[in-house]
């Protein structure tokens, strides 16, 4: 039984039927992210040492039971294999900088039986794109890391995607990554046990507030600049609107309403760079997505980001990344595997 600490603002409460023991298990898919992964799994250990008494289980599993490298290259030992026969609650998929479709038959095959017994399923970081690929989330509102959410969208049209921090829909819970477990499990154990526990494991982690489900992923431009500079933020939301086509520096000095020395003005004091740069590394990262996540032709993703040939988008690219967009779709080993892995960019914080 875990040591019980003390914490201002917790009361220790006599054990009753409400605390069974609930059992949040997780499903490591290989070069999972460990940030995420330990954001989840601290609260529930936290409260187990808070309260005193055994709340939560959280046991690891893996497709095959092998040990998995997550993508800082530590590796986790865990449980067992997942089967069908885990008493568990909520079973959380987790995956992070590689998703590989050799894995598909895997995860139905483990995960369907979890669904016929009426076990939640949880998707973090990358792990809502893998549920989402094998229709486990059909009619369910989700979300997933900012950096993924376009990608989802075009791929999963009839899918809702937010951009919220993490998705509670009935027996499906979805989360960005990074930080956001943690606000996750909080609220997860603020229903089951309590607003206090949930606020005492915050002032443990030193954790300014308990971050809802509405809460957003990515500070927007608008809040970074507040109401001081509207015309860079209109400026920027068009040119995030208009990545395939994109507009000229006089249309978009026209439609924020001051001039083109205005514009290349206030971007280079606030962004430190001129409109036309601005616009073309925001072009050259959506093309690197595309290759990354999609298998479009490079000369279909040069069009869809506004470059009129092939050629001049590979000499972009090169300059911008340092490789040739070929490149960046070379097939890479991941724990020794010789098949080619379906890429998904690291991000800070993830």
């Amino acid at each position: 039984m875990p040591q019980r600490i003390s914490t201002p603002g917790w009361k220790h409460r006599t054990p009753s039927d409400s605390d069974r023991v609930l059992r949040y298990g997780f499903l490591l898919a290989p070069d999972f992210t460990l940030i995420a992964l330990s954001a989840a799994l601290e609260p529930l250990r936290m409260a187990n040492r808070i309260s005193g008494q055994v709340l939560y289980e959280f046991p690891l599993f893996t497709l095959n039971g092998d040990p998995p490298q997550s993508s800082s290259g530590i590796v986790v030992q865990p449980t067992s294999r997942l089967t069908d026969r885990e008493a568990l609650d909520v079973v959380f998929l987790c995956a992070g900088t590689t998703l590989d479709p050799a894995w598909d038959q895997q995860i139905l095959n483990q995960l369907r039986p979890m669904v016929r017994r009426r076990i939640a399923i949880g998707g973090i970081c990358t792990g809502s794109y893998l549920l989402a690929r094998n229709g486990l989330l059909d009619g369910y509102r989700c979300t997933i890391h900012w950096e993924n959410i376009h990608d989802m969208h075009d791929e999963y049209p009839e899918l809702i995607v937010s951009s919220e921090l993490f998705e509670l829909d009935k027996d499906r819970y979805t989360c960005s990554g990074g930080t956001a477990p943690l606000d996750m499990m909080l609220t997860l154990i603020s229903r089951d046990r309590g607003h206090d526990l949930a606020t005492a494991i915050s002032e443990q982690f030193i954790c300014e507030r308990i971050r809802g489900a509405n809460d957003r992923q990515r500070v927007p431009l608008k809040q970074r600049f507040g109401a001081s500079q509207p015309k860079l933020v209109d400026a920027v939301e068009l040119m995030e609107s208009n990545i395939e086509e994109p507009m000229s520096l006089d249309e978009l000095s026209q439609h924020v309403g001051i001039s083109r020395r205005q514009l290349e003005r206030i971007f280079q004091k606030h962004l430190n760079c001129v409109p036309t740069r601005y616009y073309l590394e925001l072009r050259l990262r959506r093309a690197r997505e595309l290759l990354l996540r999609s298998s479009r032709s490079i000369v279909d993703v040069a069009f869809s980001c506004g470059f009129v040939s092939a050629p001049h988008f590979s000499k972009c690219y090169r300059d911008y990344f340092g490789i040739p967009p070929r490149e960046e779709r070379q097939p890479k080993k991941i724990l020794g595997s010789e098949e080619r892995k379906r890429k998904i960019p690291v991000t800070a914080g993830r």
